[in-house]
């Protein structure tokens, strides 16, 4: 039997979102490993002087816990 343990991860990028959501899969993965999937719960976009000047992403991050 697996058990699939939920973590929520924020991360950012200055080109896009999807550069965003490779962020926080990549960082989590340093420390997190058995990443099932990847849920992108919210979305933003910060602006600076009428620009985009970054995107946000929050993301709920899926893993197999190891057995014992």
């Amino acid at each position: 039997m697996s058990i699939v343990k939920v973590i929520e991860v924020i991360a950012s990028s200055e080109k896009s979102i999807d550069d965003a959501v490779r962020m926080a899969v990549v960082e989590t993965s340093k420390t997190i490993h058995n990443i099932d999937s990847v849920y992108v719960k919210d979305i933003k976009a910060h602006v600076k002087d009428g620009q985009i000047s970054s995107y946000g992403v929050i993301c709920k991050v899926s893993f197999r816990v190891d057995a014992v």
